[in-house]
């Protein structure tokens, strides 16, 4: 962390950053209408970061309600007791308070003379407390220790997509199953074709991936899943042509067309108009 960066400290509102989405869907200043800025301050990288992260908590709080409110899909725990939501496959930990380790006297402890014992507790109570300030100084916002809990047979958003796919999607009765997978997403989804070929050609209509990062060679898949692929997905990724715009690719899957700098509202648009019965 820089000297002069400042606190990470941002608000918890699309109002309170000065953004909103227009009736295209497209997220825009209030003031300037200009789309989101990631170097909002020059050469503090970290800053913009969580800016970036702290803004993306609202947009996916958004996009679930738009999902619930206007496509009529539903929040569901998995397995019962976790409180995560299918609708993201990324969210496969909890994160839980570390539970604070007390450091206890060794069995002869008693035996030594006090004097020796008092040194010995203001050593580790000064390492505790350079070490505490190490800690805040490095990440200001951490507040608690924190750890990440896997969810059983939910340990990765491979592992997740296949088990909504077999506990939720297989079982439901929708006919027409619509996807929208960003990012990792979309390697998920090349996953779960892998692994469940034929009944993913079976529901799913068709898949809009935003800026995907599969990869059709390093994950083997087949020349059946490609072909599929090339007739039933496209990639909407970051690009400055005009939206829809064919953008060349270098694996034989899916097109990719621009989102015109903004994947995310374009792919989410789409998933408006197609109303899917499941995601």
């Amino acid at each position: 962390m820089k000297k002069d960066e400042p606190p990470l400290d941002f608000p918890d509102t699309l109002e309170g950053f000065e953004y909103a989405f227009n009736e295209k869907g497209q997220l825009r200043h209030i003031k300037t209408g200009e789309p989101f800025v990631f170097n909002y301050r020059e050469d503090l990288h970290r800053w913009n970061q969580k800016r970036y992260e702290a803004l993306g908590e609202i947009i996916t709080k958004y996009v679930y309600e738009l999902l619930e409110k206007d496509c009529n899909l539903k929040k569901i725990t998995i397995p019962e007791g976790y409180g995560v939501i299918v609708l993201n496959p990324n969210e496969n930990y909890i994160e839980v308070e570390k539970p604070k380790m007390h450091v206890q006297s060794t069995s002869d402890s008693a035996d030594e003379p006090a004097e020796k014992r008092e040194r010995k507790d203001k050593v580790l109570k000064e390492t505790k407390k350079r070490r505490d300030f190490y800690e805040k100084y490095r990440n200001p916002q951490r507040e608690k220790e924190m750890m990440q809990l896997y969810i059983r047979e939910n340990g990765s958003p491979e592992e997740h997509a296949v088990y909504v796919w077999d506990h939720f999607i297989a079982q439901s009765a929708a006919e027409n199953v619509f996807f929208v997978a960003h990012s990792y997403g979309g390697l998920a989804f090349v996953e779960l074709m892998i692994q469940r070929e034929a009944d993913v050609k079976s529901k799913v209509t068709a898949v809009a991936l935003t800026d995907s990062v599969h990869n059709v060679w390093h994950q083997e898949a087949g020349k059946t899943i490609r072909e599929w692929m090339r007739e039933n997905c496209c990639n909407w990724v970051s690009s400055s042509e005009p939206l829809d715009t064919s953008v060349e690719s270098m694996l034989p899957d899916c097109p990719r067309v621009s989102a015109s700098g903004a994947a995310r509202p374009a792919a989410t648009r789409r998933s408006q108009r197609t109303q899917p019965e499941e995601l």
